[in-house]
């Protein structure tokens, strides 16, 4: 039984036929799904889906698109947003630099506002970080010296160099359909190292569909798929990897267990 560890149910491609794509998802082999949160105004749809569907949880947060929008999102009310049963992780969050939709100070204030959160809480962080991983990396051991959290790194795109830093902070990673593409050959080299007690799978659909889906709609049915290809790449069943994938999952979002 495949985990989504990454997924965006409530936007505009999923959302249309939300339970059509929980129906597909189940009967393809997946067995929970993390819904994420990107603004407040999301929230309690997001949220809504998780109350809904028992095999569906859900995140609090801003994306670093987002941050120039939301400067009232502080810690605090990150954190009383998180005590809903039904809320298992902070974020996304992070630094964004290739598009720079928001003040690169101003995302790096909301990224410290949801790694206090992730602190109090002791809920695990959901990091997105593109083209800034000499800052992710500066501020993520510097707010680690203020003391631990936990965290993992979705749709990882990043060097070696930032895979080690994220390994070595006890940090989790995840890897997306992006793994299959044909130019993602970087990409698998590092996938082929990551400890197997480290490694989530995700869709971050509707986007990045995997190989043979590209070109469509992503959904957390394709995660099946990047399961499939991660399994040739290192070496072991799919079936084995559905089960390391989903035990890490529930070692992480300890909140939301897995029978």
């Amino acid at each position: 039984m495949f985990t989504d560890s990454h997924c965006h149910l409530n936007y505009k491609g999923l959302v249309e036929e939300q339970t059509a794509v929980l129906e597909r998802a189940r009967a393809g082999g997946v067995s929970r799904m993390l819904n994420i949160a990107t603004r407040a105004s999301e929230w309690a749809d997001v949220l809504a889906t998780a109350e809904r569907e028992p095999d569906v949880w859900a995140t609090i947060g801003i994306h670093p698109h987002e941050a120039d929008a939301h400067p009232d999102v502080d810690t605090q009310r990150l954190v009383e947003g998180a005590r809903h049963p039904r809320i298992v992780g902070i974020g996304e969050t992070g630094l964004d630099y290739y598009y720079d939709h928001s003040d690169r100070v101003r995302q790096q204030d909301s990224f410290r506002a949801h790694i206090g959160a992730a602190r109090e809480t002791g809920l695990p962080l959901i990091v997105h970080t593109r083209d800034a991983e000499e800052d992710s990396a500066a501020m993520l051991r510097e707010e680690m010296g203020k003391g631990a959290f936990s965290a993992v790194i979705h749709c990882f795109t990043a060097s070696d160099a930032f895979a080690d830093i994220a390994l070595d902070l006890g940090f989790y990673i995840s890897l997306s359909g992006i793994v299959t593409f044909k130019s993602a050959r970087a990409l698998q080299d590092t996938a082929r190292r990551i400890p197997d007690d480290r490694l989530l799978i995700e869709t971050d659909s509707p986007f990045l569909a995997p190989v043979p889906h590209r070109g469509r709609t992503c959904e957390p049915l394709f995660v099946a798929d990047t399961a499939r290809f991660l399994a040739t790449l290192r070496g072991v069943e799919v079936e084995t990897l559905a089960e390391q994938t989903s035990r890490n999952f529930n070692a992480l979002f300890g909140k939301c267990t897995i029978d």
